[in-house]
């Protein structure tokens, strides 16, 4: 094939990419600007559980990847992915990163050439703030001297069925041309591509599907929180409203939001929203603030529990299990569980953490203990909250040990002896 891809950023998004096109036989240069993660990855040290250390080490080996935290190793690339963080900056999105990675590779592109930006970000960021930036920098135009498109990434860390390769890979163009190199780019790494009219719809389509998400997890939420004042038990009742085989989609109340999708992207159009129309997105507007009142309300609940056996939670020690923001991965990421985790370390809490998946505790747990999954520890909690509910937790163990717990994920057969969120 002997076409020159640069992968901006070796992430949970940049990483399976790189890895994939090495696979069907592009000459790949991943563009690592932390010089620690940089190091691991040239060594064949993965820290992205969808990529395996023997995956990585194959790549490697074939000297068609390599890793480097010098913009000059872009050189003569043909296709450029920019998979940056675009994070929230108090509440204001922060397109720093893509602005960055533009402007380092606007003086290396050429005639020919082409730049796809797949982070996440409000409708209109590639056409109206990345290209100025490429042509500005590199003195040629867009479209008519080298192709530009917008593709969203849809990678679900930690998902065993859907990948990079089988997941439809939504794409777009600024122009026929642009569109037709990103097809055949793409064409090339997954098994279907959904082309669609421009990179406004392609930028939207991204946020649409979270903010979908997003949406119907607050919905839940607020459910769950009434249905337990009012004696109701909300799974029972999610459970039989999912045997409707139509008009229903399942969704699941939980201690919050979490990663680097749902507690940002629907924000990220809200912003576009008020912005440019100078309105509100209520439904945005309203499920945020619901899903980001979840850890205290889960605190709450476990103040009250403890209250109800007689022990104050300044004096208690609490066993989390999970921290990662879903299951059965170590993604911590804007995680819902350290905010629990938080709240109950300021409030003079004993909090003892357990995830198998997380390699170390988050800095703002600093306080708390990173602990093995051990009876001694279940035996010896106050209370076990079940914030992430890893498949690996031995939760007949929890069910026959622990004094009290807050299940905040359905995990634990119904008792007395504990409460489910």
């Amino acid at each position: 094939m002997n076409k020159r891809v640069v992968i901006v950023g070796q992430g949970y998004v940049g990483l399976p990419i790189a890895m994939r096109a090495v696979e069907v036989g592009y000459e790949v240069v991943g563009l690592e600007k932390d010089p620690t993660r940089a190091e691991r990855l040239a060594a064949g040290d993965s820290f992205v559980e969808d990529v395996s250390a023997a995956t990585l080490q194959r790549a490697l080996a074939t000297r068609s990847y390599s890793v480097s935290t010098s913009i000059d190793a872009v050189a003569g690339f043909d296709v450029a992915v920019i998979t940056v963080p675009t994070p929230l900056r108090d509440t204001l999105p922060d397109l720093t990163f893509i602005e960055d990675a533009a402007a380092e590779l606007a003086p290396f592109v050429r005639a020919g050439c082409l730049v796809v930006l797949e982070s996440t970000t409000y409708p209109g960021t590639t056409e109206e703030l990345m290209i100025p930036i490429l042509e500005a920098g590199s003195g040629l135009e867009a479209g008519k001297d080298f192709g530009v498109g917008y593709s969203p990434e849809r990678i679900d860390p930690g998902n065993a069925v859907w990948g990079f390769v089988n997941t439809p890979k939504v794409v777009s163009g600024i122009d026929e041309g642009s569109l037709g190199q990103v097809v055949d780019f793409y064409g090339s790494l997954v098994d279907k591509v959904i082309p669609v009219s421009g990179c406004k719809e392609a930028e939207l389509t991204k946020l649409l599907e979270n903010t979908f998400r997003h949406v119907n997890i607050a919905l839940v939420n607020e459910l769950a929180m009434f249905a337990n004042d009012l004696g109701i038990d909300v799974w029972e009742s999610i459970d039989a409203a999912s045997t409707k085989p139509f008009g229903y989609m399942r969704f699941t109340p939980g201690p919050g939001v979490g990663g680097h999708c749902l507690p940002i992207d629907p924000s990220y159009l809200s912003w576009r929203v008020r912005q440019s129309l100078g309105r509100q997105f209520r439904f945005v507007e309203l499920a945020n603030d619901i899903n980001d009142h979840m850890p205290h309300y889960v605190v709450d609940r476990l103040f009250r529990g403890l209250n109800k056996a007689g022990k104050a939670l300044s004096a208690s020690r609490i066993v989390l299990l999970g921290i990662s923001y879903k299951k059965n991965s170590g993604d911590a990421r804007e995680s819902p569980a350290i905010a629990v985790g938080e709240q109950l370390l300021d409030l003079g809490a004993n909090v003892r953490v357990i995830d198998p998946h997380v390699e170390q505790i988050p800095r703002a747990l600093g306080r708390a203990q990173l602990v093995r999954f051990e009876r001694s520890e279940i035996e010896s909690a106050d209370a076990v909250v079940v914030l992430t509910d890893h498949d690996v937790f031995d939760y007949p163990l929890v069910a026959e040990c622990a004094r009290w717990v807050l299940d905040t994920r359905n995990r634990l057969p119904v008792s007395d002896r504990w409460e489910v969120l």
